[in-house]
């Protein structure tokens, strides 16, 4: 039974960078082997539908015509995963916003602002310079893919 658009699909997957650098996992042993483990989340294969946007464009299409069983590979160009940097989303704020919170602002830190998370990309005498651009903007990414089970959307009708 081959994944269609609108299907729930429960699937593992492996996220890594072109140099092979692992960035994501749904595996618990892959997080803790790469040094990205996080306590708090729970790892596991995720449900997702198919076609509606729940995941980046390149995976969703990756995913449709696949079978429950399958194992695929699949490279991700930034258009198809987080999009091209945009220069718009980098911002200065003055100085001033930080250290009257009691902050010490500092390069490569995120912080979490009113209008989203941001990285701090530099830090000067009177302003900081922050990127909203998501991290993974601009980066190719290849994504290790197993499909575990496919239910398909008109059974979801009948539940």
């Amino acid at each position: 039974m081959k994944v269609e658009a609108g299907d729930y699909v429960l699937f593992h997957y492996v996220g890594r960078f072109e140099d092979g650098e692992v960035f994501d996992t749904s595996y618990e042993e892959i997080a803790r082997e790469n040094g990205i483990l996080v306590e708090e989340r729970e790892y596991g294969p995720m449900w997702v539908r198919i076609g509606v946007g729940e995941i980046i464009p390149g995976l969703d299409e990756a995913i449709i015509g696949m079978e429950a069983g399958e194992k695929k590979t699949v490279t991700v160009p930034p258009e198809k995963a987080y999009g091209m940097p945009n220069p718009e989303l980098v911002i200065s704020v003055p100085r001033e916003e930080f250290t009257k919170a009691g902050l010490e602002p500092q390069e490569g830190l995120y912080v979490m602002t009113d209008s989203g998370i941001a990285k701090i990309v530099s830090v000067g005498e009177s302003e900081v310079s922050l990127d909203f651009n998501h991290p993974l903007a601009g980066k190719t990414l290849v994504f290790e893919v197993e499909v575990i089970e496919v239910k398909k959307a008109e059974e979801d009708s009948e539940a």
